[in-house]
């Protein structure tokens, strides 16, 4: 952008036209947090990040929302200077709170309404390796705490055991996965960390109450094969999604 050079600016899914066109490739790109699971499986060559926006040369990205307003500070600040940027702040009654690399999503202990920092520590390692699922005893020995002590915490502040609540994350993962790509189910199913497409078919059918390939039916054709599945099939949903995680109705 200096010497009177253009930018290319990429807003939400904008970023994603701009991975197609193959400018991208190799540079920091912000995406929504919603579409960072596909992203990332298309666009291997992008440094996608899950942060209110990026700056990666003359190359800006943001995640949407109400981070272009950032940006937009951000990119008037390098040419203008604060003062200016003071000025456009004070007349949309706004402040300046975010910079490049900056998160976009809310805490975690503020998403799941927690705060014992084992538990938080074990849920941001779940987050974290959801195609390559840790083992219970490799989650434990980050908490510094014992496995059962850590399977009793769970079950205290969710309602539901550790291996649980981090089946149910990569469900949620593969739920999203399935309504916003054409990927194939056993892809889907690897991505998510599941050793085949029998034993997540199934998973995910006792989590939502159909087939995988029955979520991308239109709506009225959904609620028909969820109506014709056996009842215990229908008796436990996730119908968390991953902006604002609740507790899982979980037995």
């Amino acid at each position: 952008c200096r010497n009177h050079r253009s930018c290319l600016v990429g807003i939400s899914s904008g970023t994603i036209a701009l991975a197609r066109a193959g400018v991208a490739e190799g540079r920091r790109c912000a995406v929504h947090w919603e579409q960072f699971p596909i992203f990332s499986e298309r666009f291997l060559g992008v440094s996608a990040t899950q942060t209110a926006f990026e700056r990666d040369g003359d190359l800006y990205t943001c995640a949407g929302g109400d981070a272009p307003f950032d940006m937009f500070l951000d990119l008037i600040d390098r040419h203008h200077g604060t003062i200016v940027v003071n000025r456009i702040c004070e007349k949309a009654i706004a402040c300046r709170t975010r910079s490049a690399g900056d998160r976009q999503r809310l805490p975690l202990h503020s998403r799941v309404q927690l705060n014992h920092r084992a538990v938080i520590k074990i849920i941001e390692e779940m987050e974290a390796n959801l195609t390559e699922p840790l083992l219970l005893d490799e989650l434990v020995g980050s908490a510094g705490l014992s496995r059962r002590q850590i399977e009793r915490l769970f079950r205290r502040e969710l309602g539901c055991s550790p291996s649980r609540y981090y089946l149910d994350l990569r469900l949620e993962r593969a739920h999203l996965l399935l309504i916003s790509s054409r990927l194939p189910v056993v892809e889907i199913a690897m991505a998510c960390g599941f050793i085949s497409a029998s034993h997540f078919s199934k998973a995910y059918r006792d989590a939502y109450g159909c087939a995988p390939h029955q979520s991308r039916l239109p709506v009225h054709q959904r609620k028909k094969a969820r109506s014709s599945a056996p009842e215990e099939n229908r008796i436990r949903k996730i119908d968390r999604r991953l902006s604002y995680e609740r507790v899982p109705n979980c037995h």
